[in-house]
C-alpha cells in the first residue's frame, strides 16, 4: 500500500487580469507554501507556448510584465519573511492591480515539488490539444524526467529548480532543472525541446560556460523528447552548439538506462 501524506500544504493560483472593469483573467502561475514550516515556492510562465497562450486570450496582455514573472517573484520570495508576508497580502487584498492571487486552499502531498508540478499543470499549463499535440513539450520532458527520478528515489539527492545567477549575473531567471554533487564536481540536467524551442538551448549553452568559467569540471546533460534527426537544421544546430559546449544530449527514449548509471554516483 501507498503511504500516507505526510505534508499539509497550500497554495494559491496567481492571476493576471489585464481588463479589472470586466474582472477577466487567465492563471499564470501557482504559489505553494508549507504550512508548518518555512518552505515556499512559485512557478510562473516562462515558456514561449504559455506567454503566447496568454496572449491569444488577452491580445492586449503587457509582455514585459510576463517574462518579467520569473524574476520578480524569485527576488520576492528571497527577502526577509515580513517583507514577503507584506507583498503577498497585497496581491490578496488590492483590487487595483494586474496580479492577484485566488483564495487560499489546502491540501496533503507526500513531495513538495512534485505537487507543485502538478498543481502548475493542472492550473496554469496550456490544455492538451483535442488531437494529443503536447502544448507545452519542454514541461512534459520535465515531467516525465521528474517521473524517473522518483521512481529511482533520487529526491534528497539530487537539488530542483537551481539558480544560476551566482555564475552568469545578478538577477538572473534562470533556473536548471536539476542538479546533484559527485565526487566534488556538480552535475547539472536541463530539458531542452528541440522543435520547439531553440532559445532556450542558447541559454543553457551560455549557462554551462558561465559556470564553468568557476568550475571547470561542471557536467552538464540535456534531455530531449527525440534523438537529432539528420536531415532536420533546427535539431542539428542545437546538436553541434551542445557539442561544442560539452553538453551531453538524452533523448527520452534513453533516459531510464541513463539514470540508472547516474544512481550510483549520487551522493
Amino acid at each position: 500500500m501507498a503511504e500516507e501524506p505526510r505534508q499539509m500544504l497550500r497554495y494559491r493560483v496567481l492571476r493576471y487580469t489585464p481588463n479589472l472593469i470586466r474582472d477577466e483573467w487567465v492563471n499564470v502561475g501557482v504559489l505553494l507554501e508549507e504550512t508548518e514550516g518555512p518552505r515556499r515556492a512559485v512557478r510562473v510562465v516562462e515558456d514561449e507556448g504559455e506567454i503566447a497562450r496568454v496572449r491569444r486570450l488577452h491580445p492586449g496582455a503587457d509582455e514585459g510584465l510576463l517574462r518579467a514573472l520569473p524574476s520578480e517573484f524569485d527576488s520576492r520570495l528571497r527577502a526577509p519573511q515580513e517583507e514577503v508576508r507584506v507583498y503577498l497580502e497585497k496581491l490578496d487584498q488590492t483590487l487595483s492591480n494586474v496580479l492577484q492571487l485566488s483564495p487560499q486552499r489546502g491540501l496533503l502531498a507526500d513531495d513538495f515539488d512534485a505537487e507543485l508540478e502538478r498543481l502548475y499543470g493542472e492550473y496554469v499549463s496550456p490544455p492538451p490539444s483535442p488531437r494529443g499535440v503536447v502544448r507545452n513539450m519542454r514541461g512534459w520532458i520535465r515531467n516525465r524526467l521528474r517521473d524517473v527520478f522518483r521512481r529511482r528515489g533520487f529526491t534528497g539527492k539530487i537539488d530542483t529548480s537551481v539558480r544560476v545567477e551566482e555564475f552568469t549575473q545578478p538577477g538572473d531567471p534562470f533556473k536548471l532543472d536539476y542538479a546533484y554533487r559527485h565526487n566534488g564536481t556538480r552535475g547539472y540536467v536541463h530539458s531542452v525541446a528541440l522543435n520547439r524551442d531553440a532559445a532556450q538551448a542558447k541559454v543553457l549553452a551560455y549557462t554551462a560556460e558561465c559556470i564553468r568559467a568557476r568550475a571547470a569540471n561542471s557536467l552538464f546533460t540535456a534531455v530531449t523528447e527525440v534523438a537529432p534527426l539528420a536531415e532536420n537544421p533546427r535539431h542539428q544546430f542545437v546538436a553541434k552548439l551542445f557539442e561544442e559546449q560539452r553538453i551531453a544530449l538524452v533523448p527520452l527514449n534513453r533516459i531510464e538506462k541513463w539514470a540508472e548509471d547516474l544512481r550510483p554516483r549520487l551522493q
